[in-house]
């Protein structure tokens, strides 16, 4: 699904995050230490090699809220923008924090001129956080931030799942009336 709004697209889509070849650059749901470990952060850390590590040990470890960005190495994009999701019913205010995170992100890619950006559901795996909240969350944070970002003209979605791609798709359809 592909929906116009002012500034860009958003897009969905249901795949893999490590392998979206018409992206600059995807954004990990990282842990604080910028570790490799599982979900979105194995994925991309394994594809990128070995040297993504290296590449974000002198940032950790980053806050809750907080973003980085990295070269991609192996992974078909050009960066990694590595955000710490909070972790629901822990990292307070979680709504304030996911916001911060698609926020930032995307103030990133508009510094250094990314023309489109893949996102995973950050906190919405290990991290806990309601699916449906967090898309509401998410997509207006993208929304009033894109139109601020005048290098940004695309957002990708790339969700894991089928139930996941349709929260997003419904919302989506929804706002867009």
């Amino acid at each position: 699904m592909i929906i116009e709004v002012d500034g860009g697209q958003i897009e969905t889509r249901k795949g893999d995050i490590a392998a979206q070849q018409d992206m600059e650059a995807v954004v990990n749901a990282a842990n604080a230490e910028l570790l490799p470990g599982g979900g979105v952060a194995g994925a991309l850390h394994s594809g990128a090699g070995p040297a993504l590590a290296d590449a974000c040990a002198p940032f950790a470890p980053i806050a809750p809220g907080e973003a980085v960005l990295t070269e991609a190495f192996d992974l078909p994009n050009n960066y990694v923008i590595h955000c710490l999701g909070p972790v629901y019913g822990q990292d307070k205010p979680e709504a304030e924090l996911l916001a911060s995170c698609y926020e930032k992100a995307l103030q990133i890619a508009d510094d250094h001129s990314i023309s489109n950006v893949a996102f995973p559901s950050l906190s919405t795996g290990a991290f806990g956080y309601p699916l449906e909240e967090a898309v509401g969350t998410a997509v207006p944070e993208v929304l009033e931030t894109l139109s601020n970002c005048p290098n940004v003209n695309q957002v990708c979605f790339v969700l894991f799942s089928e139930k996941d791609l349709k929260v997003y798709e419904d919302y989506l359809t929804r706002i867009a009336g």
